[in-house]
C-alpha cells in the first residue's frame, strides 16, 4: 500500500535526471564477447551473421523507442542518439539506460535463432551500457565520427591479423609481433602483397560499420515515426548530416 509504514524506503531513491536540452547518447557494449564469440564459433575477423544480428537488435530498439533517431554499430557495440528535446521517462538516466539495454539484449536473444539456426546458445549474451550527454551538434557529429574512425582502425588491424593467422600460418603471438608499430599504409600493403586482399574492396559493413537512421517522419496513423533504414555509409563527412537535417534539429 502506498501509505503503509514501509513506504519510507522510497526516500532512499535518488533522483537522476539528465541535463535538459542536451543530446543523449547511449552506448551499448558486449560484455566478455571474446569468450562468447569463441563459444559460438564466430567467423574471424568479421562474422556476417553476428553483425546482422546486432543490426536487428538495434533496429528493435529504434522501433520500440521513437525518440532514438540514429544508431551506429561496429563489432559488439552500438550507440544510440536520442533527440535533444527528448522527455522520455522525464529524462531519468537509470530508466532510459535500463530500457534501451534490456530491449537490445532481448532482441539479440530473440532473433538469435534466425541468424544462427544451427548454433544453439551455449550461455546468455550480456551487454553493459553508459549514457553521455553532448551540448551541441558539433559534439554529436564528432562522437559518431570517432566511433566510425575506431571501426576502421580496429577492422584494418583485425583483417591483417587474422590473415596472418588463418592464411599465413602464424600463431597469435607472432601475428601481433609482426603488426607491432605498423601504420595504416603498411597494413594495406601487407594485405595486398602477401594475401592479394584489397582492403578497400571489402564489404562496407566491415569497414564503415552500420548506420541505422530514422527516415524523415511521415505523419500518418500507420507510420507516425518514419521507417528505419540500415546503411553502410561514411558518417564522418558533412554530406551525411546535410542530407538529413531533421536528425539534429
Amino acid at each position: 500500500m502506498a501509505n503503509s509504514r514501509f513506504a519510507y524506503v522510497r526516500s532512499f531513491e535518488l533522483p537522476d535526471p539528465l541535463l535538459p536540452s542536451t543530446y543523449i547518447v547511449c552506448r551499448i557494449d558486449g560484455r566478455s564477447f571474446h569468450r562468447f564469440t569463441e563459444a559460438h564459433g564466430f567467423d574471424k575477423p568479421n562474422d556476417e551473421r553476428g553483425l546482422r544480428l546486432m543490426d536487428r537488435a538495434a533496429e528493435g530498439v529504434m522501433r520500440e523507442v521513437p525518440d532514438v533517431l540514429l544508431a551506429f554499430g561496429e563489432s559488439d557495440e552500438f550507440s544510440f542518439l536520442l533527440k535533444k528535446d527528448s522527455t522520455l521517462y522525464a529524462r531519468r538516466s537509470s530508466k532510459i539506460l535500463s530500457t534501451l539495454l534490456s530491449i537490445f539484449t532481448a532482441n539479440y536473444v530473440f532473433h538469435w535463432p534466425a541468424h544462427f539456426p544451427h548454433t544453439p546458445l551455449q550461455h546468455p549474451p550480456s551487454f553493459d551500457a553508459r549514457i553521455v550527454l553532448y551540448p551541441g551538434e558539433r559534439e554529436v557529429r564528432d562522437y559518431f565520427a570517432w566511433r566510425q574512425a575506431d571501426t576502421h582502425i580496429n577492422n584494418l588491424y583485425n583483417t591483417v591479423f587474422w590473415a596472418l593467422v588463418l592464411q599465413g600460418g602464424l600463431d597469435t603471438t607472432h601475428a601481433h609481433a609482426e603488426l607491432r608499430g605498423t601504420i595504416s599504409s603498411q597494413k594495406h600493403e601487407l594485405l595486398h602483397a602477401r594475401f592479394g586482399i584489397n582492403y578497400n574492396a571489402l564489404p562496407a559493413r566491415y569497414r564503415k560499420g552500420s548506420v541505422l537512421v530514422r527516415t524523415k517522419p511521415v505523419l500518418s496513423p500507420s507510420n507516425p515515426n518514419g521507417e528505419v533504414a540500415v546503411l553502410h555509409v561514411d558518417i564522418i563527412r558533412d554530406e551525411f548530416w546535410e542530407e538529413r537535417p531533421w536528425l539534429l534539429r
